[in-house]
């Protein structure tokens, strides 16, 4: 049992050492940057995170007056069809009265000449 442990071990050994081997041979197949390089990489990525926040921002305001606009004219709309509505409404609603009301004077119209005639017939 312990050969087979001490074989094991020096196996994992092996590949530990073989991949810090390989690690540090790619690490040597890699170009740096130059310090000039990198602080031009990094200004441009600088510039262009600042150009997209301040597009990003101006198409914010736009979009909030726009919908800030839309909403207070779909407002005045609103409160104006309400206004529409309820004169309608009104004017329905007193139609419907009187209505009523005619139906009802010559309901009893009807019942008065009714009477009147039964009356009549009686006497």
């Amino acid at each position: 049992m312990a050969k087979k442990d001490s074989k094991e071990n020096k196996k994992e050994n092996k590949n530990k050492k073989h991949f810090f081997k390989d690690f540090k041979a790619e690490l040597k197949k890699v170009i740096w940057p130059t310090p000039k390089q990198l602080l031009n990489n990094t200004v441009a990525v600088v510039t262009i995170v600042l150009i997209t926040a301040v597009i990003v921002f101006v198409l914010d305001i736009v979009f909030e007056s726009m919908n800030t606009y839309g909403i207070n004219k779909l407002k005045e709309l609103v409160s104006s069809n309400n206004e529409i509505t309820n004169t309608v409404d009104n004017t329905n609603t007193e139609n419907v009265q009187t209505n009523q009301q005619t139906t009802q004077n010559a309901e009893s119209q009807e019942n008065v000449e009714q009477n009147t005639t039964s009356e009549n017939v009686t006497e």
